[in-house]
């Protein structure tokens, strides 16, 4: 019985739940696929507390996942300090690239909005706000 169930939570969870790539080119691939903007996110995951925030009051709420998923490609660039959560040198390499690219200043969290060729539309941060307001400004750019 606890199998089933367990099937079921992990059935669940992946049906419903976020898809967030690693891969640049794979995010500009299904951008273009499916004609929509790429948010890139510059997130410290295990040391950064606003990016931990916006993780839990806006990309965790079914008001964003909801409307992402038919609206964006999402794109996570992240640079964990904690040697348990080390990327692989490929992935860790590609985020330092992109941060070249789209955070030359080192901002964290920095939400980056990109056409879906990759052309820069626009940027912020974290905010204090609803996932509906939050989901206003990044329609902004």
């Amino acid at each position: 019985m606890n199998t089933l169930v367990y099937a079921l939570l992990l059935f669940t969870s992946i049906s419903f739940g976020q898809e967030w790539n690693t891969n640049f080119e794979t995010a500009k691939a299904e951008a273009i696929t499916k004609n929509q903007h790429i948010i890139l996110v510059f997130s410290g995951s295990d040391w950064c507390a606003p990016c931990m925030k916006l993780e839990r009051e806006i990309w965790d709420t079914e008001a964003f996942k909801s409307y992402a998923k038919e609206n964006y490609t999402l794109l996570k660039a992240d640079f964990p300090k904690r040697k348990k959560n080390k990327l692989s040198k490929a992935l860790q390499t590609q985020n330092e690239q992109l941060a070249e690219t789209y955070n030359p200043n080192g901002y964290f969290p920095l939400v980056v909005v990109l056409d879906k060729t990759g052309k820069q539309l626009g940027a912020l941060g974290y905010k204090k706000t609803t996932p509906e307001a939050y989901i206003k400004l990044l329609n902004a750019f």
